[in-house]
């Protein structure tokens, strides 16, 4: 009980820091809309079923975006931690009471919050400007992986911040980590286009699993295997890197 009490404090300010400058939620919506805007017309004239697409090339497009945005919109959390180590945040945390996990899940949650907003807004921008016939069970349960995802690397992105300690230090390396992550998930083109080499590499990618299986979850396909598989090694995932990035919060608070 105490940790969902200090959890719901800390999501509570943090939250409330969000709220008091909304403009900045919709700011993280202009690339992904770029992209659906500038980039997604390109598509709609392609021969998709030619190409080996299983779905539309607009009903391909805009789960990866979705992905993409849960990648980017999380993953550089850390850079406002940084901000707060620096100004002696952490540092008065070690004389309060509150759990040292509930620091890192109530941060993480209020990411995750926002990430599914924009999300959901995002969709509903996409039906409206391509068309789209959205299946609402199937983007309910899109949305739990959008989650997943949101809290692995959001607590990822803490637990580097931490460690490091320096914006200089973390860009780099978290560019780096995510290009190649990015690339090959298969998030603007599907992987069936690729060649076979690119596509063995794939399967040692978690995001891979994820973008099809939001892929398939927005066309109604509820019944692929990807879905379940997609869920397990998010799912996974999230569990770990959470557990990781509380040891470096218990350890830089105790």
């Amino acid at each position: 009980m105490k940790l969902i009490r200090d959890t719901w404090l800390v999501y509570s300010r943090q939250m409330s820091l969000v709220l008091r400058q909304p403009i900045w939620v919709l700011v993280m919506l202009i690339q992904p809309m770029y992209y659906l805007v500038l980039f997604g017309p390109l598509l709609q004239n392609m021969p998709t079923r030619q190409m080996g697409f299983e779905y539309g090339a607009m009903e391909t497009f805009v789960p990866g975006l979705v992905i993409m945005m849960a990648m980017f919109g999380t993953l550089f959390a850390g850079f406002g931690l940084i901000a707060e180590i620096r100004e002696g945040v952490i540092e008065r945390m070690r004389v309060t009471p509150v759990s040292r996990l509930a620091l890192l899940l109530g941060r993480s949650l209020r990411d995750v919050s926002t990430l599914v907003f924009q999300a959901v807004v995002l969709v509903l921008l996409s039906g409206l400007i391509a068309g789209l016939t959205i299946n609402w069970a199937g983007l309910g349960l899109m949305l739990l992986i959008v989650l997943a995802i949101g809290l692995a690397l959001s607590a990822a992105s803490y637990g580097v911040a931490i460690m490091l300690k320096s914006e200089d230090a973390m860009a780099p390396l978290l560019n780096t980590i995510t290009q190649p992550v990015l690339l090959l998930s298969g998030i603007m083109l599907p992987l069936t286009v690729a060649p076979d080499w690119l596509r063995t590499l794939a399967k040692f990618n978690p995001f891979a699993y994820a973008v099809d299986a939001a892929r398939a979850l927005f066309n109604g396909d509820l019944t692929n295997p990807v879905i379940w598989q997609a869920a397990a090694l998010i799912g996974a995932l999230a569990l770990l890197l959470v557990f990781w990035s509380s040891r470096k919060f218990a350890r830089s608070t105790s």
